[in-house]
């Protein structure tokens, strides 16, 4: 099924507001499953609207939070999120991150309990938007083992950072730390798919290839993706007081309590080191320099991080809109808030 931009936003702000999220925090949370689901990222976008709906409605995520900003120095910041919607309160975080930023050339800014925020991408692109450079981390729940482990300790724990360049160019990177995030293999099992048997292991600890049959992920490049899975947990959660490691709340655990989650926004003004227009230009040279490079065999060429998501987006555009599965469709068109389909389950909805 192929959707407009703003069909697939109003049909996702009215069933959370159904749901309900007042009418400001239903659309942003549409906007940016919209933003993540027109770039490809269907891990995502739409797919994940029922689950939402369902801790919404059963009232794991606060409908009307009590937000909080605290400054503790010049260039930092905890944002509490009082169990809010993840999705608004890392955008009003990062808002509030680009202010203090421009005024002090840096900002680290804790959001803590909080749900799930989504595609964090999205946030350090807020910042590229504003000529900033900025990384986000931001923990999940665990479902990965350590390298040479047999439990899941860790979470995907994704990792972005984003910076301008010229001509309204973004570089926006985002990863999973794990080879790759539950999302992917959520998407893949809506549409009846197989997947790589790198991706995950199942109870055993022997590679699967079906996304019914995953016990636990694995993270990227053995233990360097550990250490990054450390670290990501380390910002996001250990020095921000929430719970963290193998602590961290399941997502579909209980759907009526809170999920207590971190993220953490970093954001430089780079006019406070080599200069603004200097950044923009050195930026727009590097990926000059990298996308007219001689490509591998058996590549068209080199993009890059962001390049082939804008890609995407345009090729939807010019062929009819967004691509959606069809069951995802018929719920979001549905009267029906949730099917019971989450709650009290393992980390892995099953």
């Amino acid at each position: 099924m192929k959707l407009s931009r703003d069909e697939l936003k109003g049909l996702m702000k009215a069933k959370l507001m159904k749901a309900g999220l007042n009418d400001q925090h239903a659309d942003i949370t549409a906007e940016i499953l919209t933003w993540s689901d027109e770039r490809g990222y269907h891990s995502h976008g739409a797919v994940r609207m029922e689950y939402y709906c369902e801790r919404i409605f059963k009232g794991g995520i606060t409908h009307d939070p009590k937000f909080e900003w605290k400054e503790t120095g010049p260039a930092s910041a905890i944002f509490e999120g009082d169990n809010g919607c993840g999705y608004v309160a890392a955008t009003f975080a990062m808002e509030k991150a680009i202010e203090m930023a421009k005024k002090s050339g840096i900002a680290v800014v804790g959001i803590r309990n909080i749900s799930h925020s989504g595609a964090i991408g999205y946030y350090t692109e807020m910042a590229a938007n504003e000529g900033l450079l900025s990384i986000s981390f931001c923990q999940s729940d665990p479902m990965a083992v350590p390298y040479g482990g047999s439990e899941p300790y860790y979470g995907t724990n994704p990792i972005s950072f984003a910076a301008p360049a010229q001509d309204g160019k973004n570089v926006v990177f985002d990863m999973a730390t794990t080879v790759q995030a539950w999302g992917k293999i959520l998407d893949k099992r809506s549409r009846g798919e197989s997947i790589p048997d790198d991706w995950a292991v199942d109870a055993e600890g022997n590679p699967v290839t079906d996304p019914n049959k995953v016990n636990a992920l694995v993270p990227i490049a053995g233990a360097k993706g550990y250490g990054l899975m450390m670290m990501v947990d380390i910002f996001s959660g250990i020095l921000l007081g929430v719970p963290f490691g193998k602590h961290v709340s399941s997502m579909y655990h209980d759907l009526s309590e809170g999920r207590r989650l971190g993220q953490m926004h970093i954001v430089i003004d780079p006019a406070r080191f080599c200069g603004a227009e200097q950044f923009r230009e050195n930026m727009a040279q590097s990926l000059n320099e990298l996308v007219t490079m001689p490509p591998a065999a058996g590549v068209d060429r080199v993009y890059y991080p962001g390049e082939r998501a804008e890609i995407r987006r345009d090729k939807y555009y010019a062929t009819g809109g967004i691509e959606i599965v069809d069951k995802v469709y018929e719920y979001l068109i549905s009267d029906d808030i949730h099917f019971d389909r989450y709650d009290h389950k393992n980390r892995f909805a099953d």
